[in-house]
């Protein structure tokens, strides 16, 4: 009770000075202002009145319209690009390269001998069916057609669509009609399937000569695509190597067997070396940002660097190492870094061994998951297909992953020229036969040598980095500037503002609390419409009631008091003090 009324008393003491009606508190804020449209509200003549109402309501408007715009473009998050060009030493790329043939053909011949013998027969199905002559073949190895399938897709009905495998022992001919509607598909086989194979070159056949101020320093991976992949300067093991000098005698030089009469039939139609440059400890996506050296060439490749420097959030959607991305990345296995790339494959995968139970050879797979197989899985190369064309599952993907905040990108310049000339190609072979098998049987030609020069331009590097094009020193000083234009007004302005709207919040209170007291008054009069009795009645009556006791103790009863007749209110007797003095009092109350 003491602290209701001690809050009473507060409430009165902070609204005195204004008054207690809120035509009392705009007077004396328009008088007090230091805002100059409000005092002539108050202190011009009726007609400058109206004029100086109007105009004040106007610009005001005007300001309130301004502000918004202005904290909308600060909350907008904008960014500035600014470039700058620096100069010094810096670390050589990584450089990650790769026989555009996986395979040697040499070592997988034998055990591609029953392949060719599925696929011909695979053929023979498709293009005559009902004319299949199965029976002059000695009988086919379908344990090797299980790994690597191919089946007919008829997607006639698009929600039950009916898989038929070629070499299914209870499959009907299809006519010629039925075959123009199905769709082939050809999954390649799975990594497990390809590594019990030969692999592809390795390190020492693929390199014939390789300087970098006399180091080496390669690291071997398998790739999907290419087989055995190289990677120099990859900073995994061993310190990433920094380059001296710009220039071309300063860099990478290669000269690779890329041993193109090795290659198979029809697995690649392209003849050359993949190579991509990319950061250290990064995995390397060549389908997507590798380039083809051509054999029988020298390519140099001269490199600038741009380093990209993103602000996070709430500027940008970027993050800093994936740890706040929501996709498992899988390519972390490999211990490299975060990428777009890596993320985008790693959510596919994902989605593939929720939607088909097993994962695709192309990218890691994760804990407890198998490869696809015809055998274990049947359906899934329509599932992979389905799945893939999903454009539902790529945006699903494009909005889970986010762009790495600092990145650093190199810019090749390439050139090209023919490699060995005509008059030197005879000493060249030569030695490069004898640098591969210490013979001097010439085993090298023009079609099967690249040689590749890979060198920084010069040692000039550009950062592009982002700022924020609105701060809050912007926001307040364009706030306060149209403050000032419009209405001629400054912080102190706003300050008082602000005071008539707490002071209104005052008067509300006050209000509420003087309409609750009375609504409790007049409940109270609702409930007893009786004038209240006399101290005299009172003392009478407790008298009265003080004897009836004494007589009932003698055996006299006390008559009930008739129904409706409430209880005399000895609370009444109580002297309550005045709480809230009224609105024209200067007198506080302790």
């Amino acid at each position: 009770m003491n602290l209701k009324k001690y809050l009473v008393r507060a409430l009165h003491r902070l609204q005195k000075g204004p008054g207690y009606t809120y035509k009392e508190l705009l007077v004396w804020y328009c008088d007090n202002t230091n805002t100059h449209g409000p005092k002539r509200i108050i202190k011009e003549g009726p007609k400058k009145k109206l004029i100086w109402f109007f105009l004040t309501l106007l610009f005001a408007s005007l300001v309130f319209w301004q502000w918004g715009i202005l904290i909308n473009t600060y909350l907008s998050y904008n960014v500035t690009s600014s470039l700058s060009i620096g100069f010094k030493t810096m670390k050589f790329p990584a450089v990650t390269v790769c026989n555009a043939n996986p395979f040697k053909y040499s070592e997988v011949k034998p055990l591609l001998k029953e392949l060719d013998r599925l696929i011909e027969a695979a053929l023979e199905r498709i293009l005559q069916p009902g004319n299949s002559s199965d029976s002059v073949y000695p009988p086919l190895d379908l344990e090797l057609w299980n790994q690597m399938p191919l089946v007919l897709i008829d997607e006639h009905d698009k929600d039950n669509p009916i898989i038929l495998d070629i070499f299914e022992t209870n499959q009907t001919a299809m006519g010629n009609e039925t075959m123009g509607n199905l769709t082939t598909a050809s999954p390649t086989p799975d990594a497990e399937s390809l590594t019990t194979a030969p692999p592809g070159p390795d390190a020492e056949s693929l390199t014939t000569f390789c300087v970098y101020d006399s180091s080496r320093n390669f690291t071997q991976i398998y790739h999907p695509d290419h087989g055995n992949c190289y990677i120099f300067n990859w900073g995994m093991d061993e310190e990433a190597l920094n380059s001296s000098n710009p220039g071309a005698e300063f860099g990478l030089k290669l000269i690779l067997d890329i041993s193109q009469q090795d290659y198979i039939p029809y697995l690649s139609s392209a003849a050359g070396a993949r190579l991509m440059l990319h950061q250290q400890k990064s995995f390397p996506f060549l389908k997507d940002q590798g380039i083809y050296a051509m054999a029988g060439t020298e390519t140099s490749i001269g490199v600038l660097v741009d380093e990209l420097e993103r602000m996070g959030y709430p500027y940008s959607d970027c993050t800093v190492n994936g740890s706040d991305v929501p996709v498992r990345n899988l390519y972390s296995q490999y211990n490299t870094s975060y990428s777009i790339q890596a993320c985008l494959r790693s959510c596919f995968q994902n989605h593939m061994v929720e939607s088909c139970g097993c994962g695709h050879y192309m990218f890691p797979l994760p804990e407890g998951v198998n490869y696809c197989n015809n055998e274990d899985y049947p359906g899934w190369a329509y599932c992979y297909s389905s799945l893939r064309s999903s454009i539902k599952q790529r945006q699903i993907c494009i909005d889970s992953c986010k762009e790495t905040c600092n990145d650093t990108q190199y810019k090749m310049t390439i050139s090209m020229a023919d490699w060995p000339s005509e008059a030197s190609e005879d000493w060249i072979f030569h030695i490069l036969s004898y640098e591969r098998d210490m013979s001097t049987n010439v085993t090298l030609d023009r079609t099967g040598i690249i040689k590749l020069n890979i060198y920084f331009q010069e040692y000039n590097y550009r950062t592009i980095s982002e700022s924020a094009a609105t701060t809050i020193v912007w926001l307040l000083s364009s706030l306060g500037g149209q403050f000032g234009f419009w209405m001629g007004g400054s912080v102190l302005c706003l300050i008082e503002f602000g005071e008539i709207i707490i002071d209104s919040l005052w008067i509300t209170i006050i209000n509420l609390i003087s309409w609750c007291k009375g609504l409790k008054q007049r409940r109270a009069r609702a409930r007893y419409p009786d004038a209240p009795p006399t101290v005299s009645e009172l003392v009478e009556a407790h008298t009265n009631l003080g004897f009836q006791h004494e007589a009932g103790a003698a055996g006299a009863q006390a008559l009930p008091p008739e129904p409706g007749t409430p209880p005399p209110n000895y609370d009444s007797l109580r002297v309550q003090p005045l709480d809230t003095p009224g609105p024209d009092s200067d007198t506080d109350t302790e």
